[in-house]
């Protein structure tokens, strides 16, 4: 019988006992008469040492390269100079699939040596790559922990809707599409349907793509990504929402800590630590601190620059040691029109973002909660109530005060690694020029 198939990761666990592993040739070298394979699978990889030519027949006749798919049987050994501390000898090699033609570019170097755009147009066999796949591995487990935490909390899961008849924020930019006949829209958030759902379960969250006609041709924008929402019911204000995402980004690093050791080393990421409570600074006083330190006025901007942000994050890491500081209290005019204004300055929301390492990462707040300043937050704007109709019908029979955040997954996964490009820690990017692969 055949024997059953060992994963790379579970072979240490095999000293001294034959196993079977199945994979990718991930690499093929020479030594005299001695010949290193490399075996990738799913999960790491292992070296198999073939010291007879008999050993490597089955890839000599096929003329089999890298890539190729094999099944290789053999006899698990501790050699400490060897990757991870053993391999495999007395080898049995089955080739399931010879594979001849040379990938785009090599893929079995320690590091790839190609500009991001090769990269992009042949990403099915990028990530093949072992420091790509640690990459989307990480972003695998920053989903997974995500969801743990909240559900740890209370929170129910929901799927809405990414089609829909009316613009999640009354903006231009969102995606226009044919809907038999009619206008709908690609769902920019799922925003209006988890705060229906916080009438229902009070706690929500999804893990979900939204889509953003944004002409942002930059290093941190995309225009497809997965977004990591929460909302909640019965909060005090927004800082009930900020001290919930602090702990949820703890959670998240934890998991990084605990379960992705081996990626981590192979990035070489640097882990910012989440203080037990995260500084924070007032909109209005952060734009006074900016004139004092930088000579740069920036007051009355209804938001703030990448460079203020920088020039934020810096202040957080000398004022306080920290890599992530909150900005609260933005301007009215700059928040959409479901924003809870503050009760002691109207023209301020109760609002926030929060800056990790000088790149806005979230963005959150309190939420209105009640039908009638609905209906004067939409006047005010000189919105429609008739696109809102559904919406609107949760708060005339009754909705807790409530708010909550949302997280671009890459762009968070891109800070955590200290990638100079969001589009390194996305599979299969859409920006404004990429439609494909």
């Amino acid at each position: 019988m055949q024997k059953a198939r060992t994963l790379t990761t579970e072979i240490h666990k095999h000293v001294g006992e034959r196993v079977r592993v199945q994979g990718w040739l991930q690499s093929w070298r020479q030594l005299g008469s001695i010949h290193f394979l490399v075996i990738r699978d799913g999960w790491g990889q292992i070296q198999a040492v073939a010291e007879s030519e008999a050993e490597i027949t089955p890839l000599t006749e096929a003329e089999a390269g890298v890539e190729s798919l094999v099944a290789i049987e053999g006899l698990v050994e501790s050699v400490p100079q060897a990757p991870g501390g053993i391999e495999l000898h007395n080898l049995a090699i089955e080739l399931i699939e010879p594979i001849r033609e040379t990938p785009p570019f090599p893929i079995n170097k320690r590091k790839i040596n190609a500009q991001l755009s090769t990269l992009l147009d042949h990403a099915v066999i990028t990530h093949r790559h072992p420091t790509r796949r640690a990459v989307l591995r990480l972003s695998s487990v920053l989903s997974q922990a995500f969801r743990e935490s909240v559900l740890t909390r209370g929170f129910t899961e929901i799927h809405t809707p990414k089609i829909l008849g009316t613009t999640t924020e009354g903006g231009a930019n969102v995606f226009k599409l044919d809907y038999f006949g009619r206008p709908a829209y690609l769902a920019q958030s799922p925003q209006l349907y988890k705060q229906i759902m916080v009438g229902v379960f009070e706690r929500v969250f999804e893990v979900g793509p939204v889509f953003r006609a944004e002409e942002h041709d930059s290093t941190r924008h995309l225009n497809e990504y997965v977004s990591l929402d929460v909302e909640m019911g019965f909060i005090e204000n927004h800082f009930t929402i900020m001290a919930l995402l602090r702990d949820i980004l703890a959670d998240i690093i934890g998991a990084f800590q605990e379960h992705c050791a081996p990626e981590l080393e192979l990035l070489k990421a640097n882990l910012p630590v989440v203080p037990a409570e995260i500084p924070h600074i007032h909109f209005q006083d952060a734009q006074e601190l900016i004139l004092k330190l930088h000579k740069v006025d920036v007051r009355g901007e209804p938001d703030l620059s990448p460079q203020d942000e920088r020039w934020l994050g810096e202040w957080a890491m000398k004022e306080f040691g920290s890599d992530f500081l909150y900005v609260t209290g933005y301007p009215t005019k700059k928040r959409p029109f479901y924003t809870h204004t503050d009760p002691e300055r109207p023209e301020y929301t109760n609002s926030f973002d929060l800056l990790f390492r000088g790149l806005e990462l979230v963005t959150g707040g309190q939420r209105l909660h009640r039908y009638a300043d609905y209906l004067e937050a939409l006047q005010s704007r000189n919105m429609s109530m008739e696109p809102f109709e559904h919406y609107l019908e949760a708060f005339r029979y009754g909705m807790p005060p409530h708010g909550g955040f949302a997280i671009g997954s890459e762009r968070l996964l891109m800070q955590l690694l200290g990638a100079p490009n969001v589009r390194l820690t996305t599979t299969f990017p859409r920006d404004m020029h990429r439609l494909v692969p």
